[in-house]
């Protein structure tokens, strides 16, 4: 029997056809950006201070400037020396005569303070974010972590959800369903009439972003040769970056969030016309025993490429189509698939606590956040190009673990470099970011290549699912803990990183070693070393012309 990748000699394994699928699907990296790190915009929280409708009006009547009527209400705070945000004298403006000479000021330095009554004021030039919009500032500013919070609760039951009907209905029509969510979900986030209603809009809009995103990673991969899989993967994520340097443009000239949460929405309700430009995974189809549509969708790729198949297509059939069952306990039953699945399960964690606390802690450092989002942003194309070079040349395991150490490392030297020396601290923390976005774009095929066959989408969606967890977590560790010293998030971010990065070392190394089938090529891998042979010569009994490109195929690339 012929297999696909034995049909993809034929029909051209990166041809005209699969280059014109992934480019329209890289398309779809782009807008997660928006998405994932859309709340260093949307939800800045600018300065800010209590509002006492008394002195707003005597302001409007002198034409003071919003300096000076805040010192009419804001009194000092003992630990910082700066004006209080949370606090206001208690004054009662309207039965005190307040003249336009301002005298009254030198009293109040012993006046009694008390919390905000009348809500806040906010120092944000016009511009309008969810966080002025609903005042979740002071006591309610753990209400802004909850918006990413709630987000990553999506992304996890979601990316579990449309995995499950990726496998179950195809990764085609799994795609457009969540687009479609996402663009319904996208427009209602930005009509919420109130902050509970933004969160459950926030919470159904992960649950279509990341799992859609999933089943475009998959489609593409399936369609390709296997030497090919990893670059489309790696080059897949890198138009998140891409898509990372297009959100502070945009947010920049869109001043009001809402209106830059439609236009993030927007290419995703255009992504539903995919359905007449990108095919049904033959991969899948081959796995439900439809046969004769997978045999269609492998000539019309072959028609584009301006490829001729043999009569071998007629003998097509599911590689991996008597697989064992797989389940959960198969990822920690052995010693050797605990490891891998603990030291997996951690990275995906790290990466997603580090990567977005990084990203985040650009929107509370009080600079120019267009231009520090936009230049940590550019930091993240060499990523992908390291990457690339590398690991075909050193290995994974030595770039992956170098990658962790890298962020680390920049994290806690960044924590300590006083905030005059801007530039180079800037510097440090782009190279930070360097090495997190590194760690996280090499996580994803590190893990396919440490599982077998039958058990790897089961041990890439577990262990990714902590990925999800860390975002959870993110916003609180960094909001909350900057709150009590502004660089102590970074401590905590090197820490895991540094851990991360030691935990890689125990690691196998991977390239030049074919895919695990089996737990016991896990166990004993000096033992899955001699399928290499074997799984050669069988291919070249397969296809006539397989014995010019036997000896270049790289059994280990996913």
């Amino acid at each position: 029997m012929t297999t696909f990748d034995d049909i993809l000699e034929e029909a051209g394994k990166f041809g005209r056809c699969q280059k014109r699928i992934f480019i329209l699907l890289c398309m779809v990296s782009m807008p997660w950006a928006g998405v994932y790190v859309g709340i260093v915009f949307q939800g800045f929280t600018p300065d800010h201070w209590c509002r006492d409708p008394a002195v707003v009006e005597r302001r409007e009547a002198c034409g003071w400037n919003l300096a000076e009527s805040r010192r009419l209400t804001v009194p000092l705070d003992n630990s910082s020396g700066q004006q209080s945000s949370c606090e206001q004298y208690e004054v009662d403006w309207n039965a005190t005569e307040l003249t336009c000479d301002k005298q009254e000021l030198e009293d109040l330095s012993r006046t009694p303070t008390i919390s905000c009554k009348h809500g806040w004021e906010y120092d944000y030039e016009g511009r309008r974010s969810f966080v002025t919009e609903f005042d979740l500032v002071c006591s309610d500013a753990w209400l802004v972590d909850m918006f990413q919070a709630t987000l990553n609760v999506g992304f996890l039951v979601g990316s579990i959800a449309i995995g499950y009907l990726a496998d179950r209905f195809g990764r085609k029509m799994s795609f457009l369903i969540s687009n479609l969510l996402n663009g319904v979900a996208g427009i209602l986030v930005a009509v919420a009439p109130n902050y509970i209603s933004l969160l459950v809009f926030r919470t159904l809009y992960g649950f279509g972003v990341k799992g859609g995103w999933v089943a475009g990673y998959v489609l593409i991969t399936e369609i390709v040769g296997v030497e090919f899989r990893r670059t489309v993967g790696v080059i897949y994520q890198m138009f998140f970056s891409i898509g990372i340097l297009i959100l502070p443009l945009l947010a920049y000239y869109i001043t009001d969030w809402r209106w830059l949460q439609v236009v993030i929405t927007i290419p995703y309700i255009l992504f539903l016309s995919y359905y007449w430009f990108i095919p049904e995974s033959p991969r899948w189809l081959l796995s439900q025993n439809q046969n004769s549509k997978a045999v269609k969708i492998t000539e019309d790729i072959a028609k584009e490429n301006k490829m001729t198949l043999s009569k071998n297509i007629e003998t097509l059939k599911d590689d991996n189509a008597d697989s064992t069952t797989a389940s959960f306990m198969d990822l920690i039953r052995t010693p050797n698939m605990r490891k891998h699945t603990f030291i997996l399960s951690y990275n995906w964690f790290t990466s997603a606590v580090v990567y977005q606390g990084l990203i985040m802690r650009l929107g509370i450092l009080g600079g120019n956040v267009y231009i520090d989002f936009l230049i940590s942003g550019l930091v993240e194309f060499p990523a992908a190009f390291l990457i690339l070079f590398t690991i075909e040349r050193i290995g994974r395991r030595l770039p992956f673990a170098t990658a962790n150490f890298v962020a680390g490392v920049s994290c806690f030297i960044t924590a300590f470099i006083p905030d005059s020396m801007f530039w180079f601290k800037t510097a440090v923390a782009c190279i930070g970011r360097l090495g997190i976005t590194m760690t996280f774009e090499m996580v994803v095929f590190v893990n396919t290549e440490l599982y077998p066959t039958f058990v790897r989408n089961l041990g890439v969606s577990v262990c990714s699912t902590l990925c999800d967890v860390g975002g959870i977590v993110a916003p609180f560790l960094l909001y909350r803990l900057a709150v009590i010293w502004l660089e102590l998030p970074l401590i905590i971010f090197g820490f895991l990183a540094f851990l991360a990065g030691g935990l890689v070392l125990l690691l196998p190394e991977t390239r030049g070693v074919p895919l695990p089938d089996t737990i016991d090529d896990i166990e004993f891998p000096e033992k899955a070393k001699e399928k290499i042979g074997l799984k050669n010569q069988q291919m070249v009994n397969l296809l006539p012309n397989y014995q010019n490109t036997a000896s270049n195929k790289d059994w280990a690339t996913v």
